[in-house]
């Protein structure tokens, strides 16, 4: 037996055959395909975009971060080979490096060279 819902569906088909009539209704039908198909094209062109994007920024950071990282690179070995060539001042003029900082060694060689 048909209860609650099931009338309401039969009657809203009941309706739209009386509005449009049988003649019409594999256009409409046609037509609801159609636009599910359309539909489903969009949502996976909509993914390709968004994996897109995502690769696109990925790409950008990687570009953004590669010379940054050089930089800090070079920067590091300039600041070894400084105090490298700290040391090395410091031994050739006699004073003790070790337990020091660089600034207590740096102020020991200006002392060293006033005099």
């Amino acid at each position: 037996m048909i209860q609650g819902i099931e009338w309401i569906i039969v009657a809203a088909i009941i309706v739209f055959l009386l509005l449009w009539g049988p003649s019409k209704l594999p256009k409409i039908a046609r037509s609801l395909g159609e636009a599910k198909k359309e539909f489903q094209k969009a949502m996976k062109e909509a993914e390709e975009v968004k994996e897109e994007g995502k690769q696109f920024a990925t790409e950008v950071k990687e570009a953004a971060v590669e010379p940054i990282k050089s930089v800090a690179t070079t920067a590091a070995e300039e600041v070894r080979s400084a105090e490298d060539k700290l040391i090395e001042v410091a031994k050739a003029l006699g004073i003790q490096t070790e337990g020091k900082t660089r600034d207590q060694i740096a102020k020991e060689i200006l002392e060293r060279t006033k005099k």
